[in-house]
């Protein structure tokens, strides 16, 4: 695997205006550790669809590498030959290890709930009461900082294979669990990399597929890079976000491409606040946006989205919070936006998922900023306050529609709008709300043609799996 560094700042310069990031670190292309040991695959992933062998279990000795893997060096998983495939059951890294896939090699998630469960028959199951503890991840870091996952290989969830249960291949899979919790309950299914308390974690270049639930979360920790990650899952994967700071600060998510079956980005503060976060460059596609929430009751601040494109999203820029987790979002701008196709372009909604009447943490979003932002291909713009006190303040600059005769419809309520000084050729009016500043439709639209992408089209196929060899 070639072992470069590339050092230059994250930092943007739009229509000549330099934006600094509101990552107070100075982030620079990760580079990829000295190898402490180089395993070698002992499974094939076919090219088609054929039954897995789970006997073949590689957990071991890939745990004893990691445990055994000195601080800044990395444990490679290696192709051999026609070998190219590892199979897991949950893997916890340590301080200063970085778990390295070489390009062309995939590690699988096990099939079996046993190999993640935290108590005997605590995972692969849906209970009454909303409990995360039921598994661990398939990689989970607890504070060892400095620990990463890198290369151009593979990691593959297996979220929609039939799950084994007492050996035998069962009917339903992780991604089942997680149907049939829709209604009343909540699936124990494990998420692919689950950081807690863990410090500068890096994840560079790697494709993460079909996670069970979240594709990558980060709690609780100061420094996230993730920088040039795939994330490629079908669009009705329940609960499987793409990434998921939460409760942390100094966040860089960049140069990344990513279609997940819920939040492309989420950015959370559930239990205590998230500042600093930088999520520049990248692609998304299907899934459900650009978002903060819906946890922000530890206030969310200083976040900037920029040079963005999001091609047939459900949502494209989306703030969302309920009244029983609600917070100060306070300090966020969106510059270089490209949105199309998607059902709800902008929407900041303070009553997401409201559970009954509790009022007990009530969303306030203030000082948001919405500059070159173009959208094209219809939807709704909404605006939706929770009261008269507890409101949305939003400046749109430069927010424009490619096709203002479109199919777009408006909604504002407890909102305080400003337009400009860049032009706005739409309007949103409605309840309790007030707006400042004036329309204007004469300027020169930039074009999104450039930003529009397909996404990598030397990505694996969905649900692959592998036979032992």
């Amino acid at each position: 695997m070639k072992r470069t560094v590339l050092a230059t700042a994250v930092l943007v310069s739009i229509a000549g205006i330099a934006v600094s990031a509101q990552d107070t670190r100075t982030v620079t292309e990760p580079a990829i550790p000295p190898v402490c040991v180089a395993l070698e695959a002992e499974l094939t992933a076919p090219n088609g669809i054929a039954p897995a062998d789970e006997v073949w279990m590689d957990t071991e000795r890939l745990q004893a590498a990691i445990d055994h893997c000195g601080q800044g060096k990395a444990v490679e998983l290696a192709g051999s030959g026609d070998r190219n495939a590892f199979l897991s059951g949950s893997l916890e890294l340590r301080k200063g290890v970085t778990l390295l896939i070489d390009k062309g090699v995939t590690l699988y998630g096990s099939r079996d709930p046993k190999d993640y469960e935290v108590k005997p028959g605590s995972c692969g199951i849906v209970i009454a009461t909303e409990d995360r503890k039921g598994c661990r991840s398939l990689i989970w870091d607890k504070r060892a900082h400095n620990a990463g996952v890198m290369g151009e290989g593979t990691i593959d969830g297996r979220g929609g294979s039939k799950l084994l249960v007492g050996g035998k291949e069962s009917n339903e899979s992780w991604w089942d669990l997680a149907e049939d919790a829709r209604d009343s309950g909540h699936q124990q299914v494990p998420r692919l990399i689950d950081t807690d308390h863990a410090d500068n974690f890096t994840v560079y270049k790697i494709t993460l597929r079909n996670s069970p639930n979240v594709h990558l979360s980060f709690h609780h920790g100061n420094g996230m890079t993730v920088w040039g990650v795939r994330i490629d899952t079908p669009h009705d994967a329940r609960n499987a976000d793409g990434i998921d700071p939460s409760s942390s600060r100094n966040i860089t998510i960049t140069q990344s491409y990513i279609r997940s079956g819920d939040d492309n980005v989420a950015i959370k503060a559930g239990s205590g606040a998230t500042r600093n976060v930088s999520v520049t460059h990248n692609h998304f596609y299907w899934g459900h946006g650009m978002s903060i929430g819906s946890e922000t009751n530890g206030g969310v601040s200083s976040v900037l989205v920029e040079d963005l494109s999001e091609d047939g999203p459900d949502n494209g820029i989306r703030i969302k919070s309920n009244p029983s987790r609600g917070g100060l979002v306070k300090g966020v701008t969106y510059n270089d936006v490209c949105i199309r196709k998607s059902k709800a372009p902008i929407l900041l909604e303070t009553a997401y998922n409201l559970p009954g009447d509790s009022r007990t943490k009530e969303p306030v979003y203030q000082d948001i900023v919405m500059r070159n932002v173009r959208v094209s291909g219809g939807g709704k713009l909404q605006l939706l306050g929770l009261d008269k006190t507890h409101r949305i303040g939003i400046q749109f600059d430069g927010v424009m529609l490619a096709d203002p005769n479109g199919k777009y419809k408006f909604a504002a309520t407890h909102a305080d709008i400003t337009l400009g000084p860049g032009p706005v050729n739409f309007q949103l009016l409605g309840e309790d709300s007030s707006l400042r500043g004036s329309l204007g439709n004469d300027a020169p639209l930039a074009s999104c043609d450039a930003k529009f992408v397909p996404f990598p089209a030397d990505a694996p196929s969905p649900q692959s799996q592998l036979s032992a060899k």
